[in-house]
């Protein structure tokens, strides 16, 4: 079954909320649609996929390579035109943040600075799956990078500087370089989004 995409208004007010949610320094919509580099990052990628998924239009794939570099370059966050982002996704003091092409994410993750969704070598060719899936309501602290074809299941912390290469079951911590998984308590984490 196709989920159906909400409209474009919808989706601006879904991104705002996730903004004040997500970040206790939020002052009010209007300042965050106009300083808040993590929105205009996936406002640019919600276009730059559209224009991916649009295979009956000549040039698509290459105008949204087009328009991903260039929010790269405002920005400071590379995300991939090809790549899965559900909704609410909001971008805390986004800068370094690199979303690789065939990277899933559910709906309303918290991504802090410096954090990759990276490939790992060995999977080739169209289609092949090469960067992570990240359930739904997933916080991924600063600076931590998650490699290759893993799932990180839903409700899940990732810590900051953590370095993630394996699947990690649902409502879990996960710290440490190869990190380490363990169930999560009540009180870890930030607030629920």
């Amino acid at each position: 079954m196709t989920r159906r995409r909400p409209g474009v208004l919808r989706t601006v007010r879904e991104d705002l909320a996730a903004a004040r949610r997500g970040d206790p320094a939020a002052r009010g919509d209007l300042e965050n649609a106009v300083v808040y580099s993590g929105l205009h990052a996936i406002w640019a990628y919600r276009i730059a996929h559209r224009l991916w998924i649009a295979r009956d239009l000549p040039g698509s794939r290459f105008a949204a390579r087009v328009v991903a570099q260039t929010a790269r370059a405002f920005t400071g966050i590379e995300i991939h035109p090809g790549a899965r982002i559900g909704r609410r996704f909001f971008i805390d003091h986004g800068m370094g943040v690199v979303i690789g092409e065939t990277a899933v994410v559910g709906d309303d993750v918290l991504v802090f600075h410096g954090v990759t969704l990276g490939g790992r070598g060995g999977a080739h060719g169209p289609g092949a799956k090469r960067h992570p899936t990240v359930g739904d309501r997933v916080v991924l602290g600063a600076g931590s990078s998650l490699i290759g074809a893993i799932t990180v299941g839903a409700d899940s912390v990732v810590g900051a500087n953590t370095v993630v290469t394996k699947d990690v079951p649902p409502g879990s911590v996960v710290t440490g370089v190869a990190g380490t998984a363990r169930p999560r308590s009540g009180g870890e984490g930030v607030p629920s989004l």
